[in-house]
């Protein structure tokens, strides 16, 4: 199995929430990571995406210096639409 990953940074301008994930986050700037495999057997390169990921930071007060927390895309493209609408 081949794996990609891509890294990009999410820019929230409001404090935002997703499901999956406890409370409601600050806004910021946040890493979001998508690995994908490689589909064998087909005569051109085609990947699936098999992970989406979110690095939260730790907060004021925390025991954690942070988490990797898995999320659905769709609901990530949602909640940065929601952020642009109401800025």
């Amino acid at each position: 199995m081949i794996l990609r990953t891509s890294r990009r940074t999410v820019t929230f301008a409001r404090p935002f929430s997703l499901r999956g994930i406890d409370g409601i986050q600050p806004a910021g700037t946040y890493t979001v990571v998508t690995d994908e495999e490689l589909l064998e057997g087909l005569s051109f390169p085609a990947y699936r995406r098999v992970a989406t990921t979110i690095f939260l930071p730790s907060r004021p007060g925390d025991l954690v210096s942070g988490q990797l927390v898995t999320l659905d895309p769709v609901e990530l493209e949602a909640a940065e639409q929601r952020d642009a609408r109401n800025g």
